[in-house]
């Protein structure tokens, strides 16, 4: 894990050990009526025993969700409704946090669920770190043979490498949280989510937190269930949008990208330029000093080994650790495109339409 912090930290007042101050979790919702219930009952039964709400954040769902959610506000007195007409994330976010009422904003996902300690355990680490945000592990899980491909690959080295809330790194600070646990005047001092970036926004707004002198501290004592997305298709759509707004924010950001962001768009540079030889060597065979291009193709045989050093570590039968390393493929190269053209183009129009439909 990387310390991000600075010398100049600043820490936060906090509670007496016997307050527990109220607490707002935040959801931001669009087509997730398979997932809704389990999401909401997780929040709805933590053992908190201070005052707790959840505000929704509705999108324009077209599988049933908007109407899921008012049946359950309906039954739920501590559960209230905003409407998020432009559809992003951090859209949806903003106007749940202006609709909190409690000094503490938890954000959680409707693909996810939390187990009954967590804002205890957070609203705790919180109290004795000085923090102003917190976060812990991403521990993805799957019901589907894909799904439970895609959870692994999440859980592995061999695909999402890098931030502590993919592993069980050690307690301390850390450059970003997963979700989040915040102390609610941060987030109106750094001006909450921003808006224009439509993924990413987690990175990009903690590393705002960060610069304004606040500490941002990761601990596994925090576990949050995540069920990723259930077919290539979706995969694919998610990582592109996500590799977009991650090229799109290097374009502002480039001194504060962590290297490990290069990775990916290195690999596909590397596999364009294998391609590209390959086709120009066959409309015409390469002599003398140019046929040092054909180093090019070190980029997808090296690529290979990796995916097979990948399935060789994975668990199950040859044809799940073959589906594990096609899912880390599919992570790496779209979100590595998405990348390139984020950086190029910026990011645009883009938005991530894995939850578009089927």
């Amino acid at each position: 894990m990387t310390d991000q912090s600075k010398p100049t930290e600043r820490t936060l007042p906090t509670w007496p050990a016997d307050i527990w101050p109220a607490v707002s979790f935040v959801m931001p919702v669009l087509n997730e009526r398979d997932y809704l219930v389990d999401a909401v009952t997780s929040v709805l039964t933590q053992d908190y025993p201070g005052e707790t709400e959840l505000i929704l954040a509705l999108g324009p769902s077209t599988d049933g969700t908007t109407e899921l959610a008012e049946s359950l506000a309906a039954m739920e007195p501590r559960m209230r409704l905003v409407h998020n007409a432009r559809t992003h994330i951090p859209s949806g976010l903003n106007l749940a946090i202006d609709a909190a009422t409690s000094p503490v904003v938890i954000r959680v996902d409707a693909h996810s669920e939390i187990p009954q300690d967590y804002a205890r355990v957070g609203v705790d680490t919180l109290r004795r770190t000085g923090a102003a945000n917190c976060g812990g592990i991403m521990d993805a899980t799957g019901r589907t043979d894909y799904q439970r491909a895609v959870a692994a690959a999440y859980n592995s080295p061999f695909g999402l490498g890098g931030g502590a809330y993919h592993g069980d790194g050690e307690e301390g600070p850390c450059e970003s949280a997963y979700l989040g646990i915040f102390r609610r005047e941060v987030l109106l001092e750094v001006g909450k989510y921003d808006e224009g970036v439509r993924r990413g926004e987690d990175w990009e707004l903690n590393l705002r937190i960060r610069e304004a002198g606040y500490r941002v501290w990761f601990t596994p004592d925090l576990r949050v269930t995540y069920w990723p997305r259930d077919s290539r298709k979706r995969l694919a759509r998610q990582f592109w949008s996500t590799g977009v707004w991650r090229g799109a924010l290097v374009r502002r950001l480039a001194t504060r990208t962590p290297l490990r962001f290069f990775v990916a768009p290195a690999l596909v540079v590397g596999l364009g330029a294998s391609a590209a030889v390959g086709v120009a060597e066959s409309v015409r065979p390469f002599r003398g000093p140019a046929t040092l291009l054909r180093a090019a193709h070190l980029a997808p045989v090296a690529y290979a080994g990796f995916l097979g050093l990948a399935a060789a570590r994975a668990e199950g039968s040859a044809r799940q650790r073959l589906r594990f390393a096609d899912v880390i493929a599919t992570m790496h190269v779209t979100w590595g495109a998405g990348f390139l053209n984020g950086l190029i183009r910026g990011g645009g129009t883009t938005v991530d339409r894995s939850r578009a439909g089927r």
